[in-house]
């Protein structure tokens, strides 16, 4: 199996979306806006914990595990989706069926954007192989454990709708406001994007705005 740099076919560059892209987006929109577009990347306690997960799955292997092929760090792409991106583990089965596994640092309980990312690397798969991929799994390191993922018509839906809210993030280069709930203390990129600040602030601009609206 070819280990060359992924491609997109004809997409221009800045249309390309990376498959990491989409469970930032599903988790955050800011938060991949700040990543895919700005750039800007910090580490903390979860990167940190998914870096060392990730370091023997991103180093690139095929091998053979208990009589089961195993492609470790695989490039991916899909020339129709305009995606790419690698796969931490591709098992095969007896009989050819590629099933993708991606590792994550959590326990093991089901995360959507950790589903779209794999339901990502199937699609690609499909149109790479040619072959049928129904279902992968995600590796939880902290319980140790495996939750399988089917890759069913609704999750596919899913992924391509947000592979085109990816692209439009990316092409019009928009950072959308912050969220500031309950998911922003755990982000890397919390300081950088200083999520309650600026909700603060839009908050105390609408105030003075009213004051000078003639029409309150």
């Amino acid at each position: 199996m070819s280990r060359d740099t992924p491609h997109a076919g004809a997409w221009d560059e800045a249309e390309v979306v990376m498959i990491s892209a989409l469970e930032h987006y599903s988790y955050c929109p800011r938060q991949c806006a700040l990543i895919h577009v700005e750039q800007v990347f910090d580490e903390n306690l979860y990167t940190l914990r998914g870096r060392r997960v990730h370091e023997r799955a991103d180093n690139p292997e095929s091998r053979l595990e208990e009589g089961v092929k195993v492609e470790r760090g695989l490039p991916l792409f899909s020339e129709r989706l305009g995606l790419i991106g690698k796969a931490d583990v591709v098992e095969f089965h007896s009989d050819g069926t590629p099933y993708p596994v991606e590792y994550k640092s959590s326990a093991r309980r089901q995360k959507r954007h950790d589903d779209l990312q794999l339901c990502a690397q199937a699609m690609c798969l499909e149109e790479m192989l040619e072959r049928e991929v129904p279902r992968g799994a995600i590796y939880h390191y902290a319980s140790r454990r495996r939750r399988e993922v089917v890759f069913d018509d609704e999750l596919r839906s899913l992924t391509e709708e947000t592979v085109l809210a990816v692209r439009v993030l990316l092409v019009t280069a928009t950072v959308p406001p912050p969220v500031a709930d309950a998911r922003c203390p755990k982000c890397s990129l919390f300081d950088a994007c200083m999520p309650f600040t600026l909700a603060g602030m839009s908050g105390r601009t609408d105030e003075m705005d009213s004051l000078f609206d003639p029409g309150t």
